[in-house]
């Protein structure tokens, strides 16, 4: 148990690397829409997103979209990696308080 603990820890020291090299990011979808759909005219991307529990939709300038996209992926790539903290760290947890319940010892 000790050294998968070990090796929770090693996983955790590099999700933490690994989130300090994400740059700019931001949540959501990006999406090309028309303002006349049936014609396909009058194109134009927008951004949605949720923030703070509020639904947003932006629109984005087409030499934009490029950056929009990239911040996009870094913000996923982002939530992974703290999903995978998360994981590691519970893991962890339950093993620790499984050794200190074997060894007599309580959390406090």
């Amino acid at each position: 148990m000790h050294k998968r603990i070990a090796q929770i820890e090693r996983r955790i020291l590099r999700i933490k690397e690994e989130l300090m090299k994400i740059g700019q990011m931001r949540p959501g979808s990006l999406t090309y829409q028309y303002q006349k759909p049936k014609e396909r005219k009058g194109g134009f991307y927008q951004i949605s997103y949720t923030h703070h529990m509020k639904s947003r939709t932006e629109y984005v300038r087409k030499e934009f979209v490029k950056d929009i996209r990239r911040q996009i992926t870094a913000f996923k790539k982002f939530r992974k990696l703290v999903q995978e903290w998360t994981d590691s760290a519970i893991e962890q947890s339950r093993l620790i308080m499984k050794i200190e319940k074997g060894a007599g010892k309580h959390l406090s």
